[in-house]
């Protein structure tokens, strides 16, 4: 069967958003993850996020260079502004109140609003091209499984069942097949758009990158290893894009 191409997209986008509750599968055999071991799983999404958007950024520069940092630039302050408007979120969630709830909640709020950024990657990176798509949606698959692994470490432990865990992990992707779509159809009718949609991206998923993964894997493991886990994976990620 011939799918449109749009639907391709969502399909694609779809599979990246399941990726992440299996970072809820852990969870069946411990309770709690070591904070070490998040850590390094945080490390690796990092180096393969940051490989991504080098590709993204040089697709990006060939169709308008300033285009491409004006998007990233709105990628950045959409990802900061999201962030402020949670720092006084009073909520409660799976029959968990107070700070524990709060906690909850906005790390699956921040982690469904950043998707966004993902699904617009997507959707813009099939528009650059199958072999720029390609890197773009495996590297976000990849990145996917750690920020399960993320929501549930939090989840978890306050009593969740892992069902519900990996429920949580998938809904907080659901804006990846949402955007995706969307995104797509608009650069493909609106060329000029495309640098402007991939800068996007890039800047949202680097300032993830600096001010959410690397920071608390800092915490919870020594930094010359964290450094050198993200280093590596930026490397792998950068030569597997070249190798395509």
């Amino acid at each position: 069967m011939n799918w449109a191409p749009w639907a391709v997209v969502g399909f694609y986008a779809l599979l990246t958003a399941l990726a992440t509750g299996l970072g809820a599968l852990p969870f069946l055999f411990v309770r709690t993850l070591s904070p070490r071991l998040t850590a390094y799983a945080n490390a690796v999404a990092a180096g393969l996020m940051l490989g991504a958007c080098f590709g993204l950024l040089a697709e990006g520069t060939v169709t308008g260079s300033w285009q491409t940092l004006a998007g990233a630039a709105l990628g950045i302050l959409f990802i900061l502004a999201t962030q402020r408007s949670l720092d006084n979120a009073e909520v409660s969630f799976e029959d968990v109140h107070g700070a524990d709830a709060r906690r909850m909640v906005l790390i699956v709020v921040v982690m469904t609003v950043h998707s966004v950024a993902e699904g617009v990657a997507v959707g813009a990176s099939f528009a650059g091209g199958i072999t720029l798509a390609t890197v773009i949606t495996i590297a976000i698959a990849v990145h996917n499984v750690p920020e399960g692994i993320a929501i549930s470490a939090v989840l978890r432990p306050k009593g969740v069942s892992v069902a519900r865990c990996a429920w949580w992990s998938v809904f907080s992707s659901l804006p990846q097949p949402i955007m995706a779509v969307p995104a797509f159809l608009f650069v493909k009718a609106f060329v000029p758009a495309l640098p402007y949609g991939i800068g996007f991206a890039a800047g949202a998923m680097i300032l993830m990158v600096i001010v959410e993964l690397l920071p608390e894997a800092f915490e919870a493991a020594p930094r010359e290893r964290i450094a050198l886990v993200t280093s590596a994976t930026l490397m792998a990620m950068v030569l597997f894009q070249k190798a395509l």
